[in-house]
């Protein structure tokens, strides 16, 4: 049994929660697999950006599910690591607008 109806309904609560942020300058970054979905509804609620991290999970030996960590792009560590990077194209806000 979930607290959540569904992702969007997550995301969209989440929104609520960080509605303090609106305004300032934020950018909503969701992981595939599920996060995109959440981090579109909370951009979306502070007119942010959004943008998508592609990361890979290092998972624990004969625990494959459970991760320890994950790896970026470029190979370094998620967010603030080297592997962050902005996608090309530059941001789009949730509403299809390009952001800043």
């Amino acid at each position: 049994m979930s607290i959540f109806e569904d992702r969007v309904d997550a995301g969209r609560r989440l929104g609520r929660r960080v509605a303090e942020l609106r305004g300032q300058d934020v950018v909503v970054l969701g992981l595939p697999r599920g996060g995109v979905p959440v981090a579109y509804e909370v951009a979306a609620a502070l007119d942010a950006p959004l943008d998508v991290i592609v990361v890979r999970k290092l998972g624990l030996p004969y625990q494959p599910e459970l991760a320890m960590g994950a790896i970026g792009e470029g190979g370094g560590p998620g967010p603030g690591g080297s592997g962050a990077r902005p996608l090309e194209g530059g941001r789009r806000r949730a509403s299809g607008r390009r952001g800043p």
